[in-house]
C-alpha cells in the first residue's frame, strides 16, 4: 500500500503544478537556477530597504510600509521555489548550485531581519525588536543544525519552522498588518479591565507572529539537535561492529593516510606490481566500478540497482561478488560483508544525485550522478581532480586475516574534464 503524502508535501506539489508553466518560461528565456536565486536575494534586499525607508520617513502609526514589505516578502519567497524547479525541469542541477542556493537563502533571511529590526527599533517597539532578533537566531540555527547533521551523514529535515513556513508567516502577517490598519485605525489599542497596559494594537498583527516564530524556530532547532543525537548514536552502534568481525572483513577501516598523485608516489611504490594477475570484469550490466585486493582475484562489483528499468532511489547501488576462483559466478554479499565491509550507503542529495560512502570507510566520499549523456557515473574528488571512478585496488602485503597490512589504496578512472586516464593512491 502506498504511504500517504504529508500535508506539507501535498501543498508543495500543488504549488509546483501552478508555477511550472512560469518555470518553463524562465527556462526558455535562458535563466539559470543561480540567476533565479540571485533575483530572490535582490528582492529581499528590496524588502529590507522598504522597512528602512519606513523607519526613516514613516511615523509610528503609518503601517503602509509594512504592508508593501509583506507583499514583496511573499513575491521574493516564490523565487525560493522557482530556483529548485528551474534546476529540476531544466536539468541544470549541480552540487555547486545547491550550495549557492543555501548560502544566498541565508543572506536573504539575514538581510530581511535586518530591515525588520531596524524598523521596530526606529519606531520604539523595543521588546518586539528583541523577539525579531531571537527569531533570527532560531532561523539560522534551524538551517545550521540541518547542514551540520547532513555533513555528518544523517538526514535532518523535521520541524514546524522551516524556511517556507518562516517566509509565509512574515509575509502574511506584514501584509495583513498593512491591510487591516485602515480598518482598525492607526492608533487602535485593546485594553482588558484590570490590566494597566493595552494587550493588543494594530502593530500586534505583525509582531505577535514574530514572537511565535522566535519561540518555534528555537524549539525546531532544539528538536533537530536531539533527533540528530539519537540518529548519530544509532549510526555509531550500527557502524561499530565487534572487533573480530571488523578486522576479518575490513579492507578500508584501518586506513588512515593521505592522497598522492601517481606521478608523485615514491619510486619504490611506483615499481610495486601486484603479486597476482587480476581479471578485468566484462559484460557486467550497469557496472559502475569494481574493487580488487590481495591476496585473491575475487572481485567486488558496484552496479546500478535498477528495478523495472528504473533506479531504486532508496538503494541505488547493488554490491555483489564475482567469484573468479569458483567458476566466475556472481554471488551476493553476506550480511557481515554488507554491514561491516563492502556495503555502500547512499544519501539522496537532489534530483539524480547521490552521495555514496562505504560502511567501513567514510573518508572517501563518492557521488553518483548522471552525465550529459544520461549515463550514471560515480565521481571521486582526488587531488583537486574530478575522477570518474572505474576501479579501486587495495595493496595488501602480509599481516594476518584479522589484521591485514594494507599498504595503499589505488583509485583508477578517467579525469572528468580531460578524459585522460587517472591513477591516484592513498598511502597508508
Amino acid at each position: 500500500m502506498q504511504q500517504a503524502l504529508p500535508l506539507r508535501t501535498k501543498l508543495q506539489l500543488g504549488i509546483y503544478t501552478l508555477i511550472n508553466p512560469f518555470v518553463r518560461l524562465l527556462i526558455r528565456l535562458g535563466l539559470t537556477p543561480n540567476m533565479v536565486t540571485t533575483i530572490g536575494l535582490v528582492l529581499n534586499i528590496g524588502v529590507a530597504l522598504i522597512f528602512i525607508v519606513g523607519a526613516e520617513q514613516g511615523n509610528r502609526g503609518d503601517f503602509s510600509y509594512i504592508g508593501w514589505a509583506g507583499a514583496l516578502v511573499l513575491f521574493a519567497g516564490l523565487f525560493d521555489m522557482l530556483d529548485g524547479q528551474v534546476a529540476r525541469l531544466g536539468k541544470m542541477s549541480s552540487l555547486y548550485g545547491a550550495l549557492f542556493d543555501s548560502v544566498l537563502d541565508r543572506y536573504s533571511e539575514l538581510i530581511l531581519f535586518l530591515g525588520i529590526c531596524y524598523y521596530l527599533i526606529a519606531h520604539h517597539y523595543f521588546f518586539s525588536s528583541l523577539f525579531a532578533f531571537v527569531a533570527l537566531i532560531g532561523s539560522m540555527m534551524v538551517s545550521y543544525t540541518r547542514a551540520r547533521a547532513e555533513g555528518l551523514g544523517i538526514e535532518c529535515k523535521g520541524g514546524l519552522m522551516q524556511r517556507p513556513e518562516r517566509v509565509v508567516i512574515i509575509g502574511v502577517s506584514a501584509l495583513a498588518c498593512g491591510c487591516f490598519a485602515p480598518l482598525l485605525g492607526h492608533d487602535f489599542k485593546l485594553y482588558i479591565p484590570g490590566i494597566p497596559v493595552h494587550v493588543f494594537e494594530t502593530m500586534t498583527i505583525f509582531t505577535l507572529p514574530l514572537m511565535v516564530m522566535a519561540i518555534m524556530t528555537n524549539i525546531t532547532a532544539f528538536n533537530r539537535l536531539t533527533d540528530s543525537k539519537k540518529a548519530l548514536e544509532e549510526k555509531e552502534k550500527t557502524t561499530t561492529p565487534p572487533k573480530a568481525f571488523m578486522l576479518a572483513f575490513l579492507l578500508f577501516g584501518s586506513v588512515a593516510g593521505y592522497s598522492l598523485p601517481a606521478s608523485r608516489v615514491a619510486p619504490e611504490h611506483r615499481q610495486d606490481k601486484p603479486m597476482i594477475s587480476f581479471p578485468t570484469p566484462k559484460n557486467i550490466p550497469n557496472q559502475l566500478f569494481y574493487i580488487q585486493r590481495d591476496p585473491n582475484v575475487n572481485t567486488i562489483i558496484c552496479a546500478l540497482n535498477l528495478k523495472n528499468g528504473q533506479l531504486d532511489k532508496n538503494d541505488p547501488v547493488h554490491v555483489f561478488w564475482i567469484r573468479y576462483t569458483e567458476q566466475s559466478q556472481q554471488q551476493e554479499l553476506s550480511y557481515i560483508q554488507r554491514t561491516f565491509a563492502y556495503g555502500v550507503k547512499a544519501r539522496h542529495m537532489r534530483n539524480e544525485e547521490y552521495e555514496l560512502s562505504f560502511v567501513s570507510y567514510k573518508k572517501l566520499p563518492l557521488h553518483l550522478a548522471k552525465s550529459g549523456t544520461n549515463d550514471y557515473y560515480v565521481y571521486a574528488n582526488v587531488n583537486q581532480k574530478k575522477v570518474i571512478l572505474k576501479r579501486i585496488y587495495l595493496r595488501i602485503e602480509g599481516g594476518t586475516m584479522w589484521m591485514p597490512n594494507v599498504k595503499y589504496i589505488q583509485l583508477e578512472g578517467t579525469n572528468a574534464l580531460t578524459g585522460e586516464s587517472t591513477v591516484e593512491r592513498i598511502m597508508v
